[in-house]
Formats: structure tokens, C-alpha cells, sequence
């Protein structure tokens, strides 16, 4: 499902201008249990059109559905719900607090004691 779907968005099958001009990097898709849902975690190429792109998405729900839908050998379409993938946000964030002067200190000092 994630590569049917980077596949519609690297295409620009969406046929909504605004939504290709933001740009979609599709990097995860999580399927319920019972493969009646499907989550998809997308990134805006643009990291402050987050909002904008949910909103677009949510627009095209129906429709993106409807052009993944031949791609995929599946017995029945889960929904697809969209939403925005924080994972390299929280990296970036734990990478500045390990690269702090004062937590190296702490840190350093830590591994010679033991």
C-alpha cells in the first residue's frame, strides 16, 4: 500500500495542482488487525505545509483510494487516514539534547565512572 500510494503521489494522479505543488513523501503505512484501515504517515516535502496537506488529503480521500485500488491484490479497500509522521522531528530533537555541551559533560562523566 505505501508504494501505491508514493506511486499516485510521484505521478501527480491526484489532479489537484495545490496538492502536488506541496509535495507528499509517503513513509509509512500501518494496517489495522482486521485490514479495514489503513493509516498512512505522510511528510509535506515543505516542512511548515503540515496542515494544509492533511486538509488536501482528506479532500482526496475517496479519490486516492480509488487510484490505489487496481494496484493492490486485496479482497476488500481499507480507508485510508492520513496523518503526519513525527518520527524525524523527535530524532532531530533527541540528536540537539545529546549534542548539548551540558549533557555530553553529564554523559562523559558518567562512562568514566563506570
Amino acid at each position: 500500500m505505501r508504494h501505491a500510494l508514493a506511486e499516485v503521489f510521484l505521478r501527480g494522479e491526484t489532479g489537484d495542482p495545490a496538492l502536488e505543488a506541496i509535495g507528499v513523501s509517503v513513509l509509512e503505512v500501518a494496517m489495522s488487525p482486521d485490514l479495514r484501515l489503513a493509516t498512512a504517515y505522510v511528510r509535506p516535502l515543505e516542512a511548515h505545509r503540515g496542515d494544509e496537506l492533511l486538509k488536501l488529503l482528506d479532500r482526496h480521500r475517496r479519490h486516492i483510494r480509488g487510484l490505489i485500488t487496481p494496484r493492490l491484490n486485496m479482497r476488500f479497500m481499507p480507508d485510508i487516514r492520513f496523518r503526519i509522521d513525527t518520527a524525524l522531528d523527535y530524532a532531530e530533537k533527541i540528536d540537539r539534547i545529546l549534542s548539548d555541551p551540558a549533557v555530553a559533560r553529564d554523559l562523559g562523566e558518567k562512562k568514566e565512572d563506570e
